[in-house]
């Protein structure tokens, strides 16, 4: 069997109503010199069977794969799919989204004209679920955008400052990558309920050689109302939902950190890392709903998130009841004082 220049790899969970329009996007790619690895994560619509209506039109280039049981994130699938990948160059997309026309063959033709580990793009289209508004946006949000294709200095600290600045965007998307980096480095997607794409991109940049950022727009992005982020969830849930990644994401990126001499020899790094991952994003999400829980139940709420990890992260649980409970007493002292402000007018 012909090994192919690209892996394309998507997670898919109750995409039925989509999983098409993205297949299709594939189809019709000017550079066809892929495979796509689909990996149901036990889907409970039709979306199998969307996919498996779409095999004969890839002639044997298509795969789905099905897990044992549903994973609650994208992590597993992801790493279900690159164990299966063969090409030379892995692409994970979403099963609700598109690429334009030519996104591969202009991803595939920049890897390998600069020899890149990682070709980065900055931009993309967002979309509403229907289509029926496209338009261009970034979720970048330190430094400046690249005009022309190019490729990111060497030196780890500064790509560590970049990463501080928020320099990078984390979806897995806006990232065309070569397999043997992945492989080679032992990077995978930590197994978090979230953020595992955040851990995912800082050991990409930390591993890469050759970075390169581009300024082509090839990703369309549906912005679907069932996205993780955009569910409503109970004050509790959204607590236990960001417990999560503290747990299982900050030992998976430390232990990371742990093999590279850059780190050992730069603890500094390494701690400003970590602690731009929990403040930065989980801690500061978690702050945001402490104020609606009392105090009881929110102490309640953080041991059940620890699960059954509670006897070996017992400094980490009472670190986070100290902090939630201090950060509903600020609130609840901002309250007090616009109350007060109200008053007097």
């Amino acid at each position: 069997m012909t090994t192919p220049a690209v892996s394309v790899i998507i997670p898919m969970f109750n995409a039925s109503q989509f999983v098409g329009q993205s297949l299709e996007s594939l189809l019709a790619q000017t550079f066809q010199d892929f495979e796509v690895i689909i990996v149901d994560d036990c889907s409970t619509d039709s979306s199998a069977a969307v996919v498996e209506s779409y095999a004969p039109k890839f002639g044997g280039r298509l795969t789905l794969l099905q897990l044992d049981g549903n994973s609650g994130s994208g992590a597993v699938p992801r790493n279900t799919g690159l164990k299966f990948a063969r090409g030379k160059f892995v692409y994970f997309i979403d099963a609700d989204d598109m690429l334009t026309l030519t996104a591969l063959e202009e991803l595939y033709a920049l890897a390998e004209r600069f020899n890149a580990d990682v070709v980065y793009c900055e931009s993309y289209y967002a979309a509403r679920a229907d289509l029926s508004e496209v338009f261009i946006h970034s979720e970048q949000h330190g430094g400046s955008f690249v005009e022309r294709p190019t490729l990111e200095s060497d030196d780890l600290s500064e790509r560590v400052q970049k990463i501080l600045r928020h320099d990078y965007w984390v979806t897995p998307w806006c990232k065309f990558i070569k397999r043997s980096l992945l492989v080679d480095g032992e990077i995978s997607f930590p197994q978090c309920k979230i953020a595992e794409d955040d851990i995912w991109t800082y050991e990409l940049v930390f591993c890469a050689k050759r970075f390169l950022r581009v300024p082509n727009i090839v990703y369309v992005w549906r912005q679907s109302e069932d996205s993780m982020f955009r569910r409503n969830r109970s004050p509790q849930r959204e607590i236990k939902f960001w417990v999560n990644p503290l747990l299982f994401g900050l030992k998976a990126l430390d232990e990371f950190m742990s093999k590279l001499e850059f780190f050992r020899v730069n603890p500094q790094f390494r701690l400003a890392i970590l602690d731009h991952f929990a403040h930065g994003r989980c801690l500061a999400q978690l702050s945001k709903v402490a104020a609606q829980v009392e105090p009881l139940e929110l102490y309640e709420t953080i041991r059940d998130g620890f699960t059954d990890t509670l006897g070996s992260q017992n400094v980490l649980f009472a670190y986070l009841c100290t902090l939630a409970c201090e950060q509903r007493k600020n609130l609840s002292r901002q309250d007090e004082q616009i109350q007060r402000l109200l008053d007097r007018h």
